[in-house]
């Protein structure tokens, strides 16, 4: 399994990428964007909010690989759901910017805990950096929502959108998202052994 997240790979975190890699990142970046142009997910009639499973591959690429190749497959999906969807570019911001303070929780937790990446074969160990990167994700995603989510897509002013939608809901969405991705994800790659597919060069 992976060392993703060890002292030694904050050195070669921008190492040379493999063609093996980059293939399966591409791949679950193409996931991710072909699950945004159907939108498999639910959409709040009253809020317009979405959960859905767009992000579920991001956080796969880092059960597989580590963080660097997460935030690969992260980046590359954001921008192709920006490329073949343009009006929902503003969607996809907020999505990559909203999901990696989880990748980057459960990823830190391991450098802290001085843990391979499949420590997290047992789910319960998820539970602290998941709990802590759902509280930085709504610390980062109402101040964006508020000033530069809401307003851009509505027109509204940002002390209307605080009336419109309450913080609690946008709060209440993301971190229901949040453990939709990670325990989906976690299904993915520790129940149907998708994790075969890492190696000892990430």
């Amino acid at each position: 399994m992976t060392w993703c997240s060890s002292p030694e790979e904050k050195g070669a975190f921008f190492m040379k990428i493999s063609t093996r890699q980059i293939a399966i990142a591409s791949a679950l970046a193409a996931l991710s964007t072909v699950v945004q142009l159907i939108h498999i997910g639910y959409q709040s009639p009253t809020w317009g909010m979405w959960i859905d499973i767009v992000s579920v591959t991001w956080v796969v690429a880092y059960f597989i690989f580590g963080l660097r190749i997460s935030i690969l497959v992260s980046l590359l999906g954001a921008g192709m759901i920006s490329l073949f969807a343009p009006e929902t570019w503003l969607g996809a911001s907020m999505k990559l910017v909203a999901t990696l303070p989880i990748i980057i929780m459960i990823s830190g937790w391991t450098i802290i805990r001085k843990k391979r990446i499949d420590w997290y074969v047992k789910p319960l160990h998820l539970l602290v950096p998941l709990l802590i990167g759902i509280i930085v994700r709504c610390l980062v995603v109402l101040p964006l929502n508020y000033y530069y989510a809401i307003p851009i897509w509505t027109g509204m002013t940002p002390s209307m959108a605080m009336k419109a939608i309450p913080w609690f809901v946008i709060a209440a969405f993301n971190s229901i998202q949040s453990i939709i991705d990670v325990i989906f994800a976690w299904i993915i790659v520790y129940v149907f052994k998708i994790n075969r597919f890492s190696n000892d060069s990430t």
